[in-house]
């Protein structure tokens, strides 16, 4: 059925379907029995033991519950900072199934973002480009929105992290003063927190992943977080088209001031491997998100755990559409995964499919933890 609905979305613009069709899920999860029918038809489920009964994904002790970072997540399939982008979709994500959401890129200053069009897919590839250049409404906005939102839905216990990041015009040298501000603003609401260094997409922004800029921003944040009276989980996103020698000097900084973990990847400038689909856009300028990432981010995640003898956290992104592209990002090291890309192409059934296929392919037993 979304195969044929898909067909009829890709008409239209990318970021006209995008509001659509959230602002659709919207409004139906806003009538409370038609919100419990789309999370019953959306909760992943497995086989029926003998009495006919089937695990409950909510439950603590559903088999992919997944107790990572100091946080408890109803399962390890989350949606990647760029989808929800001001944190106006958090309850229609959550009755999609999915165990967290990454809200932004947030900076501090409301932004317009790149001129567009700036978002473009390539359906043979099943791939995006994209440019949006950090557009959002600004850390006040979207703090007292999320403020709002816990407010008034204290029994979503959906995991919320925030992606953070600088405003175009602040220069490189001034950078750790905007991560500064949003962090400070968003600690009350989110439950743990991506720096993004590794967009694409504002001018001069992924020369703060070499090592002194990294250093201070990352440490400099740690002192704001051991300050408060509950400190947040500070995570690092990177870029897929970093060299051997920079991943190495991530890893070292990472473990060297004890960061909580790493957010790998990001979308990539490299347009290797892609079908030359005339009007598709696959030369426009932007990231590259989707399957053509799956493996360079697989061997990155894998890199990494293993550099680092497994001691730092791994949420694994690129190229996730289905259940045996999840289990890859697990065997390589990856504590979460997030999906992007792949909701747009698998639909909003890819969190139950991906949860059903995981659980078929370990054979789980109810009540089994297979993530630690």
């Amino acid at each position: 059925m979304y195969r044929s609905l898909r067909s009829i979305f890709f008409l239209f613009p990318p970021e006209w379907t995008h509001s659509f069709s959230m602002n659709c899920l919207k409004v139906l999860c806003s009538i409370g029995f038609i919100r419990k029918l789309v999370t019953l038809y959306f909760s992943p489920t497995h086989h029926a033991d003998a009495f006919g009964r089937h695990p409950d994904i909510h439950r603590r002790d559903s088999p992919l519950t997944t107790h990572i970072l100091n946080l408890d997540f109803k399962n390890p399939m989350g949606l990647g900072a760029g989808f929800d982008k001001n944190a106006a979709y958090l309850r229609e994500l959550e009755t999609l199934g999915f165990g967290f959401v990454e809200i932004g890129t947030v900076t501090p200053l409301p932004q317009q973002g790149n001129p567009k069009p700036r978002l473009f897919r390539l359906p043979k590839d099943k791939a995006l480009i994209n440019r949006m250049g950090f557009n959002n409404d600004g850390v006040k906005l979207i703090a007292e929105r999320l403020r709002k939102f816990r407010s008034k839905n204290p029994k979503i216990k959906i995991v919320i992290g925030g992606n953070i990041g600088k405003n175009k015009n602040t220069p490189n040298e001034e950078a750790w003063k905007d991560y500064a501000i949003c962090f400070n603003e968003l600690h009350p609401y989110v439950d743990y927190f991506v720096v993004n260094v590794s967009s694409p997409n504002t001018p001069g922004l992924r020369q703060l992943q070499e090592k002194e800029s990294l250093r201070r921003i990352l440490l400099h944040l740690q002192m704001i977080n051991n300050g408060k009276a509950n400190s947040k989980p500070i995570l690092l996103k990177i870029a897929p088209d970093l060299t051997q020698q920079q991943i190495d000097d991530v890893i070292d900084i990472a473990l060297e001031i004890k960061l909580d973990g790493i957010v790998a990847t990001n979308t990539t400038v490299s347009r290797e491997n892609l079908y030359r689909e005339t009007g598709i856009g696959n030369q426009e300028a932007g990231g590259l998100s989707g399957l053509p990432l799956k493996n360079r981010s697989t061997q990155i995640v894998k890199y990494i755990s293993e550099k680092a003898n497994k001691e730092l956290p791994i949420i694994a992104s690129g190229g996730v559409f289905n259940g045996i592209d999840a289990k890859e990002k697990f065997d390589a090291g990856a504590s979460l995964v997030q999906v992007w890309t792949g909701f747009i192409y698998e639909g909003p059934a890819i969190v139950k499919h991906i949860c059903m296929d995981l659980m078929k392919i370990n054979n789980l037993p109810h009540g089994v933890s297979l993530y630690k």
